[in-house]
């Protein structure tokens, strides 16, 4: 019975050393597509890792578990995956795009989802890169979907997106003001964003009395 039992917890270890690696190789291929993704856009270098960054502390701060946690900064690094397939020259735009460029670049949502449909072992991965830019009011696309509707996740994700978006150079301009920042997430509180983690990034924004949380910051 010793030596049994010796065996078995021999092949045990062997079995979460082995998972463990799975899970570590799971998370360099991630951060490695996030890598490929944010490359193609020289303005917003690094923006998948730090909208997964920021919505990992916001599910943190929503009291949801480990697991939950891991599963929105992963859905969030590969949120814009879809931009492999926009052409690089209305990614990188100088300038403000038309409304036809502006037509197409919301395809990346639509891209992204259709990219990711092959990848059974995590499905929550397709509504990220599909459902980021919904509104909670039902006016965002690419399907209209509102409240309740878009998933829990993804309307955390949602919230990281846009912070980051506001917090990072454009071709057109330089990252806003803190206090600007602040105004429009609390403006978009119930409209653009679900209450809930609109609050929890408002709280995020008054706890960083220093403005790390921006590009070249973090």
């Amino acid at each position: 019975q010793h030596h049994m039992q010796q065996e078995i917890d021999k092949q045990t270890a062997i079995a979460q050393a082995q998972l463990a690696s799975t899970e570590r190789l799971f998370r360099e291929m991630i951060e490695a597509l996030a890598d490929t993704i944010d490359a193609k856009d020289k303005y917003t270098r690094g923006h998948s890792h730090r909208v997964a960054d920021y919505a990992w502390e916001i599910s943190r701060r929503a009291g949801k578990s480990e697991q939950y946690q891991r599963d929105v900064y992963y859905m969030a690094q590969l949120h814009d995956i879809g931009k492999i397939g926009i052409p690089s020259s209305l990614i990188n735009k100088n300038g403000k795009l038309t409304d036809e460029e502006y037509a197409s670049m919301k395809q990346h949502t639509t891209i992204g989802s259709a990219i990711l449909s092959h990848v059974n072992e995590m499905p929550e991965l397709v509504s990220a890169a599909r459902h980021h830019h919904e509104r909670y009011d039902g006016k965002g696309y690419p399907d209209g979907l509102s409240g309740n509707d878009i998933p829990e996740k993804v309307r955390i994700i949602a919230v990281a997106d846009a912070y980051d978006a506001m917090t990072s150079k454009r071709s057109y301009r330089d990252a806003l003001p803190q206090d600007r920042v602040r105004h429009e997430i609390a403006s978009g509180r119930g409209s653009q964003f679900d209450p809930v983690f609109a609050d929890i990034m408002l709280n995020m924004i008054d706890d960083d009395v220093h403005y790390q949380l921006r590009e070249g910051s973090v």
